[in-house]
């Protein structure tokens, strides 16, 4: 039994002034603690208990984001904020060291690990002394600082900085000094920004305030810049899963209707609708995809609402492009004309992916969702069953998607091998009826949204 409590004990870490407990989750500076957001703290531990060594960038990514996708500046602004609170500097570090092209490594040399007994020294008088005593007004030149246009990347650190500063000397009292000075807005924005990285920070509201649209368009620049290229990333991803997702669907139905008694199609027919299934899921991932992304970097609070939003825009709008370019090609090149389905399907089946998306991933926090494993799989699932239900409410009000269209354009056209009636016969239907329409909907819309969360999901 004394070995097993050995084995599981984690020992606390000692470096200057400072006391390191992982077990307690604390940082005590001179026995006052010191506050950190719950992954920065994960991410000093890591740097102490690995000071034997330079963590790469990409293992601290894998380790502490290991859920989210953030961008580069989200692990630059943890090592600064880490830096502030140890009093560390950047050109000449006593704690926390830059390896170029590498990652970070904890330089401080004489750590001591000790057990954690519980017993902690108390704060002096002097170490519980707040930030203002030593300054009579600490807010004015952090204020300046927030307010004046950066030029550099290194001003734009400074003044997320300043913003981290303001929320720790008091949200409230720095949202009533801004008041509306020169500037405001941004300032504004980047205090509702930075209020993510600051423990607990005060609200920072927009609506009902001063210049509120502008103070949300800087909001929605500064989150889209940061999340630019992983913005990218995933909505290449939906395309690419969304795209795959068509094409299994299209192969898989093709197969089948070749081989189907009574079925004129040969098998030529299942590259062509693998094709066409591809195609079709490669548009719409591409626009649920990108709605998806830019609501889940633009929004932190109400986030699945956001998703099911952008969701719901993104795949209206890919929905009605594809509508309409289908119309405009059947009647320019075989001058046929019908009816088909696009916007309505797009935006209804978007949000259904957002809905599913959203509740899959809810207890994100800090970053795009990237699930690991079964986490994965299970947000895909949820996200396809919520896919699937909404293809199958279409089908039954008559919507048709991709393989009802198919029909409808295979029907009005002679001589075509492709109608799907063959289908209906081989499930007991006398012809492509209502139970095979909302059976091969459902599986489309299934698949599709599967897909689109297995693609909108990958790390890169």
């Amino acid at each position: 039994m004394a070995g097993l409590r050995f084995r599981l004990a984690v020992p606390r870490y000692c470096f200057g002034e400072f006391i390191l407990s992982p077990r307690r989750r604390v940082l005590v500076r001179a026995g006052r603690e010191q506050p950190l957001i719950p992954r920065y703290f994960d991410l000093l531990v890591l740097l102490v208990e690995r000071r034997a060594e330079a963590v790469h960038r990409r293992e601290i990514f894998d380790h502490i984001w290991k859920d989210v996708v953030v961008s580069d500046s989200a692990l630059s602004q943890a090592i600064r904020t880490i830096r502030r609170t140890l009093g560390d500097d950047s050109r000449d570090p006593r704690f926390v060291r830059t390896v170029s092209r590498h990652g970070y490594r904890f330089v401080f040399t004489n750590v001591v690990e000790e057990d954690d007994d519980g017993q902690w020294p108390m704060a002096s008088a002097e170490a519980a002394a707040t930030p203002a005593a030593a300054n009579a007004d600490p807010y004015e030149p952090l204020l300046e600082r927030l307010t004046r246009p950066a030029a550099t990347p290194t001003e734009r650190e400074e003044q997320r900085e300043a913003a981290e500063l303001l929320h720790a000397l008091g949200t409230s009292e720095a949202l009533r000094r801004l008041g509306t000075r020169a500037g405001h807005a941004f300032a504004r924005a980047l205090l509702r920004d930075t209020r993510w990285d600051a423990v607990a920070p005060g609200p920072v509201p927009i609506a009902g305030t001063p210049a509120a649209v502008a103070t949300t368009t800087q909001l929605l620049r500064l989150r889209w810049q940061s999340a630019a290229a992983e913005v990218r990333a995933r909505w290449a991803g939906a395309s690419l899963g969304g795209g795959i997702a068509g094409a299994t669907a299209g192969a898989i139905g093709g197969l089948i209707l070749a081989t189907a008694p009574g079925s004129a199609a040969s098998l030529a027919v299942v590259p062509v609708l693998a094709v066409i299934g591809g195609c079709c899921g490669a548009a719409g991932g591409a626009g649920v995809g990108a709605g998806l992304s830019l609501a889940e970097s633009s929004v932190r609070s109400r986030r699945t609402m956001a998703l099911i939003a952008g969701g719901a825009l993104g795949g209206g709008v890919a929905g009605a492009v594809a509508q309409w370019l289908a119309r405009w090609s059947l009647a320019a090149l075989v001058g046929v004309t019908l009816d088909t389905g696009g916007g309505l399907e797009g935006l209804l089946i978007g949000g259904a992916a957002g809905l599913g998306y959203g509740l899959a991933t809810a207890r994100t926090e800090g970053g795009l969702a990237a699930p690991r494993g079964r986490r994965r799989l299970a947000v895909a699932g949820l996200t396809a069953g919520m896919c699937g239900l909404a293809a199958l409410g279409l089908t039954l009000t008559g919507r048709p998607l991709v393989g009802g269209t198919v029909h409808l354009i295979a029907q009005a056209s002679d001589g075509s091998q492709t109608t799907l009636a063959p289908l209906g016969r081989f499930i007991g239907e006398p012809d492509f009826g209502p139970v095979t329409a909302s059976l091969i909907g459902t599986l489309e819309g299934a698949l599709f949204g599967f897909g689109l969360a297995f693609g909108v999901t990958r790390r890169t």
